[in-house]
């Protein structure tokens, strides 16, 4: 008898019925929620459970009443092939909608990228063709969307660009975004552009580390300053919608997860706003508001 023949209590019900259960593919693991996730990349995930994603799984296990498990993998070249696609867990939490290395559920979120800078460096600012940023030394990661639009609008020459990876055992810093923004907190950059979901929370434990520091002046903690991009054009994009990756070919699991995913949403969301992810709208390029309507 195969493993999708067995399938545990809470996810057959999810399925809703014996004859859908059955057609789970035979590498799902059908008694636990197997999760493929990176030990040390905050804000998304580590291997204590302190990141986004790390509660968001957690969500969904409670929901497909199975316990959650880990594949623990640092991102970089190779995650796909060695993770989903080695069977050694079925799904990424966090993943790019429509990217062809996985299978996408529904997309669970959508956000942008942003601007980080110190307090009161750019008051005002609404994009990046702002004429205050050209000759400021901006950090980037190389080759994300940003850069094309950067050399759009005159940034090239004086913008600071990051690897992408980092994989050195004697680093400072867990993930190179958390470098850079350690990097504007301390003066050696101006600003950084950098992914909303990463960029927020790194900006408010950077900031709350500087305002420590402020607060012996003024009595207040501050903040570095995160202004989300919604003004830049639609090529390159700028927004993108989040889901999670499954194996291709996997249809019924997909389904299990979308189903999941829309029964506790709500939830989802509050742990994203809790961790400062920029949220928009699902269509047009503008902020969801800060309490939404059932």
């Amino acid at each position: 008898m195969t493993r999708a023949l067995t399938l545990a209590a809470g996810l057959a019900l999810a399925l809703a019925g014996p004859a859908r259960a059955q057609s789970l593919p035979d590498l799902v693991t059908t008694d636990a929620l197997r999760v493929c996730a990176d030990p040390g990349n905050m804000p998304f995930s580590e291997r204590q459970g302190d990141g986004f994603e790390n509660r968001i799984a957690a969500i969904l296990a409670d929901e497909l009443k199975v316990k959650l498990r880990y594949y623990w993998l640092t991102q970089g070249p190779g995650f796909v092939r060695n993770t989903l696609g080695s069977g050694l867990c079925d799904v990424i939490v966090g993943s790019a909608f429509g990217t062809e290395l996985v299978q996408s559920t529904n997309p669970y979120y959508r956000s942008t990228y942003v601007l980080v800078s110190r307090p009161g460096t750019f008051p005002g600012l609404t994009g990046l063709d702002d004429e205050r940023l050209k000759g400021k030394p901006i950090g980037v990661i190389v080759g994300t969307p940003p850069v094309e639009r950067m050399g759009a609008v005159g940034l090239v020459p004086t913008m600071k660009p990051y690897p992408p990876y980092q994989f050195d055992p004697s680093r400072k810093h867990q993930t190179v975004s958390a470098e850079i923004v350690a990097d504007v907190a301390a003066g050696k950059l101006d600003a950084a552009v950098l992914w909303g979901p990463a960029a927020g929370w790194l900006a408010k434990e950077a900031g709350r580390q500087a305002g420590k520091e402020a607060s012996k002046e003024t009595g207040k903690e501050g903040g570095l300053d995160v202004v989300p991009l919604l003004r830049e054009p639609d090529r390159p994009p700028l927004a993108y919608r989040i889901a999670m990756g499954v194996r291709h070919g996997e249809n019924e699991w997909k389904r299990v997860l979308n189903t999941a995913l829309r029964k506790r949403q709500a939830e989802i969301e509050a742990v994203l706003r809790d961790y400062a992810v920029p949220l928009l709208d699902e269509e047009e390029n503008k902020l969801l508001p800060a309490e939404r309507k059932p």
